[in-house]
């Protein structure tokens, strides 16, 4: 179903002509030389984007080999690398044998051609010696970049020219392949002994990996050999490059790209299937914006919102733009490498834009915190990085966030189904460790349990409040309130340059073993009242009084401990109370004021 799903946007974008034909690739290039039809070298190009600092390489679509370079000496055809093409290199081995098979492939399939390019190409190589590599034409920063070649005074490359596609086309239908039902094309066809590599997904080599891949014999079936994907998993060559550079064109790393998303550890893209162009690009970057809302571009994020209303509101999205069209397929596929060489398939889901949009709205509407933690709606992978360890002033690492983690989060957004309950666990687990209580970890608490209680969990039964909800009788959440009305009491009395708060040194136990920890508290904050009567008796009776009526509402014991779910909501009256104290920092102003002036 995947291969399938990917060979159909292949032939899509193909009709669009925004995609090679078989047999060819997007490569990045570097250099062209440029030939005299004697097969003098007149020049060197530098064909690199220049438009920034540092020049980058430039995407250029070049024949492609069906069978992978992975090891060996495999010139192509047409380009290469300046270790095959003019026999120098920085650092790579076998350099003469490279350029040696470069020249004998082209001497091979290029004789008797009367192409005037193509024949300027077989002077060149005839005449080149490794020892010409040096100025004018050459530098040290050309080892090893990709070149390309061009007859002096004409525009195209040599392997744009009608020649050489009519010798691509001849050696692509030479083909030793064996024939066979091709799973993805329903057809006999010759089916790739080797699937190119799939280059892109985080935590593979660089020169790509593979989905379907067997290397050993305890994996083989039908008679299958070592090394030979195509008995044990068989796909005609045509699908097998269609489906593979799809894909890479997808996971291209490009600032511009904006169906690649890393979450965690999964490498994410997805695409659309509508019945034109513009509604398919018009589904792909809403739903792009609903799940990577831009965090550093106001205008663009500030889209989603109405995006958002108009599903809760149910809304027709054409409403907002008529290139959308709620039927709009939608595919999402998740990739992972747990090893080098190969990929695993975290998630795959397919919906409608209708669907995806609701259940995008519903996991917003779960996160949903007041005052709210953020400015933009956080993107998936923000919230998968809160649960790598904070560091401050610095980014959390990806490494750090558990393996999996991301992948279930992905899923359970997607689908709607429950939040993975290693989630909270994990959340309550860094509270603890290294003490950030970040309004996007206590949003994922919030979430977690209100998606739970939606779904009808058992023993998930209270309501989660959004906001300070002064009449919630559950000791998970009322503690929290009391928590951080101590800790206001403690800032108060000693000042902000505590070395350590009682949110340092008690958030964690308080969460988890109450009983054994607000008794302390409380007689400290006794002391702390005492100290502020003195100085602030205003603001003393204020605080005093608030922390009387949480208690209120306790019962005569605390809890000796707390269940994990009740420590998530420990969590949300924390936060709920922490800023309520900020928003009624005013109000005690003045109440400090007029008691003073009373008294």
């Amino acid at each position: 179903m995947i291969l399938q799903a990917l060979n159909s946007y292949y032939q899509r974008l193909a009709d669009r002509e925004q995609m090679p034909p078989f047999g060819y690739s997007e490569e990045r290039i570097s250099y062209a030389l440029v030939i005299s039809p004697d097969g003098s070298l007149v020049n060197v190009d530098d064909v690199r984007d220049s438009s920034s600092n540092k020049p980058r390489t430039r995407t250029i679509r070049v024949p492609q080999e069906l069978e992978e370079r992975t090891s060996g000496i495999r010139p192509h055809f047409l380009w290469d690398k300046s270790s095959y093409v003019l026999g120098v290199t920085a650092n790579e081995t076998k350099c003469a044998e490279k350029h040696a098979a470069f020249k004998q492939l082209h001497k091979k399939v290029l004789e008797g051609e009367s192409d005037e390019g193509l024949h300027a190409l077989l002077a060149f190589l005839e005449r080149w010696e490794p020892h010409k590599f040096q100025a004018p034409f050459f530098n040290k920063e050309m080892l090893d970049a990709n070149f390309v070649f061009r007859l002096d005074n004409e525009r195209e490359y040599l392997h744009e020219r009608p020649a050489a596609k009519d010798i691509r086309e001849r050696l692509l239908a030479i083909s030793d392949a064996e024939q066979g039902e091709c799973l993805v094309a329903g057809r006999q066809a010759p089916l790739a002994r080797v699937h190119p590599r799939i280059k892109g997904v985080d935590g593979a080599q660089t020169s790509g990996a593979s989905i379907a891949s067997f290397n050993d014999d305890a994996y083989l079936s039908y008679g299958g050999k070592k090394n030979d994907t195509g008995t044990n998993s068989p796909v005609s060559e045509q699908a097998a490059f269609a489906y593979t550079a799809v894909l890479n064109h997808l996971l291209r790393r490009d600032d511009h790209n904006r169906q690649r998303l890393q979450i965690g550890d999964a490498t994410t893209v997805f695409w659309a299937e509508a019945d034109s162009k513009e509604k398919s690009e018009a589904a792909e970057l809403t739903f792009a914006d609903m799940l990577n809302p831009p965090s550093d571009d106001t205008q663009e994020a500030a889209k989603l919102r109405p995006i958002l209303e108009a599903v809760s509101k149910g809304r027709p999205l054409n409403e907002l733009n008529p290139q959308l069209d709620e039927n709009t397929t939608i595919y999402v596929l998740g990739l992972g490498a747990p090893s080098k060489s190969r990929l695993t398939v975290r998630f795959w889901e397919i919906g409608s834009l209708n669907h995806f949009a609701h259940r995008l709205a519903a996991h917003y509407d779960d996160l949903l915190l007041e005052p709210r933690p953020w400015n933009i709606e956080p993107a998936a992978w923000r919230l998968v990085q809160t649960t790598a360890p904070f560091r401050k002033d610095k980014r959390p690492k990806t490494t750090d966030i558990p393996s999996q983690l991301s992948s279930e989060v992905m899923r359970a957004i997607l689908t709607g189904s429950r939040y993975p309950r290693s989630l909270l666990t994990n959340i309550i687990m860094r509270f603890r460790a290294d003490g950030d209580i970040s309004g996007l970890r206590v949003a994922l608490c919030k979430a977690v349990l209100t998606r739970d209680r939606r779904l009808g969990v058992k023993a998930i039964n209270e309501e989660i409040p959004m906001s300070l909800d002064k009449q919630s009788t559950n000791p998970g959440y009322r503690l929290g309130r009391l928590f951080a009305e101590l800790e206001n009491v403690q800032k108060a009395a000693l000042g902000s340059n505590v070395n350590a708060t009682i949110r340092d040194r008690y958030f964690g136990a308080a969460s988890a073993t109450p009983a054994s920890v607000f008794p302390v508290l409380l007689r400290n904050t006794q002391h702390h009242l005492g100290r502020l009567r003195k100085d602030k008796p205003g603001l003393a009776f204020t605080l005093e009084k608030e922390i009387g009526e949480i208690m209120d509402g306790l019962g005569t014991q605390f809890p000796r401990s707390l269940r994990i779910e009740d420590q998530g909501r420990f969590a949300i009256g924390y936060y709920h109370q922490s800023n309520a104290r900020f928003a009624g920092k005013d109000k005690r102003a003045e109440d400090e004021t007029e008691i003073d002036t009373e008294e």
